[in-house]
């Protein structure tokens, strides 16, 4: 019996944390989502496993130029390949701002028509289209926003909300081991 939680009839899935990694079915693209943190070793992680697929970090600066790499990396493979975004979190517990980034690197996949979509896709997509006016308060009211402002690193949460800031997408290459 197949695992439900791994959205395999899905060409767009979505999972939480390291335990997505294995939880969703396998994918030739893997986007590693992490807008305040460090998503290194969650990419590294995704990077090394069985079927190797390429790795994307995405973020809400660079949504719209991660979903054009995700399309054009399917395009470069000539089929239909099965792609899975990854939320890091925040040390271990959701994280609003990591949803709403995977909102709107899903919108921009349905805006280049990969829209076959789990659910829990189309909840990140729909929640971001309508708030992403919000984006700076939003990520300020969330509990990582509030932790940086506290640590008086303010500065960061207004440039983590800056939507599609950012015109290249972060390709994860890992280095081959002689």
């Amino acid at each position: 019996m197949t695992d439900t939680r791994s959205q395999s009839t899905y060409q767009v899935r979505l999972g939480w944390g390291e335990k997505a990694l294995t939880q969703l079915a396998s994918s030739g693209i893997v986007v590693v989502i992490d807008v305040f943190g460090s998503a290194e070793k969650l990419a590294a992680d995704a990077a090394a496993l069985p079927k190797k697929p390429t790795v994307f970090i995405g973020n809400l600066r660079n949504a719209s130029a991660t979903a054009q790499a995700v399309f054009d990396e399917q395009i470069a493979r000539g089929g239909r390949t099965a792609i899975n975004l990854v939320l890091a979190g925040d040390d271990g517990f959701f994280a609003v701002e990591d949803y709403l980034a995977a909102g709107a690197i899903a919108d921009g996949l349905s805006a280049r028509g990969l829209d076959h979509s789990a659910p829990d896709v189309a909840v990140a997509t729909e929640g971001f289209r309508p708030l992403k006016r919000a984006l700076k308060h939003l990520l300020s009211a969330s509990a990582s926003g509030l932790a940086l402002a506290e640590a008086g690193r303010r500065d960061e949460i207004k440039d983590a909300a800056a939507l599609d800031a950012e015109t290249d997408p972060i390709r994860v290459i890992i280095a081959e081991e002689d």
